[in-house]
């Protein structure tokens, strides 16, 4: 078993690419995307392309992703195998024996159909990972120089960008957050408003601090990031971030969670993140009950997978969270084969529901079979950033999603658990899907459905990520209801009373990015409940997006 070790640089030599399509790539945002074909069209691999993309996103994309933000990346190909990084969020306060006062309160988002309290402040900031998880897969399987990779973030943050709808509506939707402080005012609200579609931001400060990432020693301006932690958010400042939390963070690198399904092999996100283990424990009832014979989207169809989906939640609520640290190993076990656990069955708990769910997610194939997926979130975002990087912090320990003990009570250093759950089929040993998403809680239930739709039912790819998705917490069910065939909604109103019904797709269940190979042919699909784009690199180059 490939686990948290250090291992050796992969190869960095090119190989010339069939048919003159050197990969693809599916983001939720056009720069997202064409940074990372950027650096395919260059000879570089999906390692080179998903970094790219995603230091472009923490431009870009910022009110979902940020170098003070963290996540968790899937890539490998059949030669050298397949492994996960794990960057999410440490839980702060090493070395510190008291809590200091804390710069820790909430906020009400308002999201037009409900509203919902966050916690934003310096104490609501992890250790983030993400620069230096970032950095660290480069070092590991990258081939191409740093100065080329972070080249599109760099330009971006200079020079400006066009503001996508998606981000816009999102940076509109936590304004209580964005306008927080004098330090993330600038970064979000330059003009003294909030952003718009098509208005050009930038971020200077941040360019500035990219392009010396690029051009000197990567070292050296993790140290500067590094200080700047300790010196606005440690505990004289209101946040709990010390001096031997950033001195003991790493990322880790960790054997994936493998899922045998029918013919496909799914690997997946581990413990101590909670999503790839409720994914299987879904596969694996999917499996027990054929799944698939059903005429799509039909009332049959819809039934069987909201009790699939009752099941996850039910998994949820007997300990597994608790188990996620504790005994990772009966995780493992849960998506093996064989019987659900005891502990799996008899028991739902109503948890807590985040409707938004900022994050975001990349997926690349090249042309050479490796495949990476990655999903990175900045929660919320804390409200402050660091002065002269541009960089806003997380509000990781501000989320009832993911501090279901409560805040501030995971012990100091250990790292905290997420839904996210970026994901790579295998067909043999040669990977088929690379996909993941966003969503919070719902991440779970859309690659789910989403897998479900492709390995199950084989819908076309585009078809299979657009479908209408369904998600199911404690008692009570969330479902889309466009394209169901007839009897489907008044079944499920009827099986679960109380559900709630959207009319139209909504970006409240997720959004996956998927890519594919099959047969030898690449191919993609974005959600288009997130602004879903999907670019393919050639040898003749790309336009990209107007900048």
């Amino acid at each position: 078993m490939a686990s948290e070790r250090s291992l050796p640089a992969r190869r960095r030599m090119a190989y010339p690419s069939p048919m003159g399509i050197r990969g693809v790539i599916a983001a939720s945002e056009a720069h997202t995307a064409a940074a990372g074909v950027r650096l395919l069209q260059r000879g570089g691999n999906a390692v080179d392309a998903i970094v790219a993309a995603k230091l472009a996103a923490t431009v870009t994309e910022l009110p979902l992703t940020s170098l003070g933000g963290g996540g968790a990346c899937i890539w490998g190909d059949a030669r050298d195998g397949y492994e996960v990084l794990d960057f999410f969020g440490a839980a702060p306060g090493l070395g510190l024996t008291t809590l200091p006062i804390l710069d820790f309160a909430p906020i009400t988002v308002d999201f037009g159909e409900t509203t919902q309290v966050f916690h934003i402040g310096k104490g609501a900031a992890a250790v983030p990972g993400e620069l230096v998880g970032l950095l660290a897969l480069h070092r590991r399987a990258g081939r191409l120089p740093l100065r080329e990779v972070v080249a599109p973030a760099v330009a971006w943050a200079r020079d400006g960008f066009r503001v996508s709808p998606q981000i816009a509506m999102i940076a509109g939707l936590i304004a209580p957050i964005v306008s927080h402080s004098p330090t993330v005012r600038r970064l979000f609200l330059p003009a003294e408003r909030l952003p718009r579609a098509g208005d050009r931001l930038a971020n200077p400060e941040l360019g500035d601090f990219l392009q010396a990432l690029g051009n000197g020693s990567p070292d050296a301006q993790v140290a500067t990031y590094r200080a700047a932690l300790l010196e606005h958010f440690g505990p004289e400042h209101g946040g709990l971030i010390s001096a031997e939390d950033v001195a003991a963070y790493a990322p880790v690198t960790r054997a994936p969670l493998r899922i045998p399904f029918g013919p496909h092999t799914v690997l997946t996100n581990p413990p101590p993140s909670a999503g790839g283990g409720l994914i299987g424990a879904g596969l694996r009832v999917a499996d027990e009950l054929g799944l698939g014979r059903e005429e799509f989207l039909s009332r049959a169809h819809q039934l069987a997978i909201a009790e699939i989906l009752a099941t996850v939640s039910e998994v949820r609520g007997a300990g597994y969270d608790h188990r996620l640290h504790a005994d990772p190993e009966a995780i493992r076990q849960l998506v093996a084969g064989g019987r659900l656990p005891h502990w799996a069955s008899h028991a739902r708990a109503l948890c807590s529901e985040n409707s938004l769910g900022a994050t975001t997610h990349v997926s690349v194939i090249d042309a050479e079979g490796m495949a990476a997926a990655m999903t990175t979130s900045n929660g919320e975002g804390c409200g402050h950033a660091l002065p002269g990087l541009g960089i806003h912090l997380n509000n990781f320990l501000g989320e009832d999603d993911i501090n279901p003990a409560g805040f501030h009570r995971l012990a100091a250093g250990s790292r905290m658990s997420t839904m996210m759950a970026p994901t790579i089929v295998l067909a043999g040993d040669r990977p088929r899907l690379a996909l993941g998403s966003g969503g919070s809680n719902r991440i779970r239930s859309a690659i789910l459905q989403t897998l479900l739709n492709v390995l199950a039912y084989g819908r076309p790819l585009d078809e299979a990520v657009n479908a209408s998705r369904q998600h199911i917490e404690g008692r009570q069910l969330w479902f889309e209801s466009p394209g169901l065939a007839a009897g489907a909604v008044e079944a499920l109103q009827a099986h679960w009373p109380g559900a709630t019904r959207f009319d139209s797709a909504s970006m409240f269940f997720g959004g996956v990015n998927c890519v594919a190979s099959i047969d030898g042919q690449l191919a993609g699909a974005g959600d288009q409940r997130r602004g879903g784009i999907v670019l393919f690199a050639d040898d003749r180059g790309t336009a990209g997006p107007p900048v």
